[in-house]
């Protein structure tokens, strides 16, 4: 089979003929119909990600395909069930083995290309404002980034859980998505984001998965008694948080990583998809994806995301 495999971090990756792999004990085999990208997967490429493996492996940390077998012991999901699954690698090929309790059995109304980059994006932004940041209706939302990948699912998930929402991003073009999205208010990320978010009566949660300037920007317009989460750093640059502002005008900062409830409480990661696959099936979330490519094509794909061209998800087909 076809993999796109990472064999050294001082080398782009490439597309590779791989032998065909069964399942053990708690595994499935699936044969992948779409494989999600996100940022992190770029960032593994490189080496520079917290959970990347150690050559040589496949990228691809999300998919959606059909079980078409399965290990000793496994009878759920059961050979013929189209899934998602979560499995932090080996998504970018034409098969994949994953740990059977981590897929999701998906509704017939869910087409692959949204499965494959739902789990992530989608619940990265439903656990962050809900059991983190505990966003309350009438409250003012500030997401950054508002246009990529888990940016648009927070400004989604905002609008569902009854705030009001502020989308930064980058250009015109890509405000049109957020507005699309659900956002009530556009600020463009080219200007004095700081002084335009204040206009706007400041931000009480700030959903940041850029960091760099535009965390500063935000920070800086955040109420009393705010929250500002901490997503990512797309911009490459880590901010320094002056503490001396946070316990003057009693700021939370608060870390998340969705992958790491996988570890210490995967029970809340499987009620948050429930949810969110619920909230699918009855119209409330509407998941974009800018561009679909071919698995010949996944190291395009990478370079979309990195130029910043891509809106919402980049999804690869085998």
């Amino acid at each position: 089979m076809r993999a796109f495999r990472v064999t050294s971090f001082k080398k782009p990756p490439a597309l590779v003929d791989v032998g065909s792999a069964s399942p053990g004990a708690g595994e499935v085999l699936i044969k992948i119909a779409a494989c999600g990208l996100n940022f992190a997967d770029l960032l593994m490429s490189k080496g520079t990600y917290q959970d990347t493996p150690t050559p040589p492996f496949t990228l691809g940390m999300e998919v959606c395909g059909t079980v078409i077998a399965c290990g000793p012991g496994v009878t759920v999901p059961a050979i013929g069930n189209r899934v998602a699954v979560f499995g932090g690698q080996g998504g970018l090929a034409d098969e994949g083995v994953f740990a059977a309790d981590r897929c999701l059995v998906l509704p017939d109304d869910m087409p692959s290309e949204v499965a494959a980059g739902f789990q992530v994006a989608y619940g990265t932004s439903h656990l962050a404002l809900t059991r983190r940041a505990h966003l309350k209706a009438g409250e003012t939302l500030v997401v950054l980034g508002a246009a990529g990948g888990v940016g648009l699912t927070a400004v989604e998930i905002g609008k569902t859980m009854g705030a009001r929402v502020i989308a930064v991003a980058r250009g015109a073009d890509k405000l049109e998505i957020a507005r699309a999205a659900g956002a009530d208010h556009l600020v463009d990320a080219n200007d004095d984001v700081k002084l335009a978010l204040k206009a706007l009566g400041g931000a009480d949660v700030v959903y940041d998965p850029v960091g760099g300037d535009l965390f500063k920007a935000a920070f800086g317009a955040t109420n009393k008694e705010g929250r500002i989460l901490t997503i990512g750093f797309a911009s490459g640059t880590v901010p320094q948080i002056p503490a001396n502002i946070l316990l003057v005008k009693n700021i939370d900062v608060i870390g998340f990583y969705w992958g790491g409830y996988l570890k210490f409480a995967p029970d809340v990661l499987d009620a948050s998809l429930k949810e969110l696959v619920q909230w699918y099936s009855e119209g409330k979330l509407r998941p974009h994806v800018s561009h679909v490519l071919p698995l010949e094509k996944a190291g395009e794909a990478l370079k979309l995301m990195a130029s910043r061209k891509s809106t919402g998800k980049v999804v690869v087909t085998p």
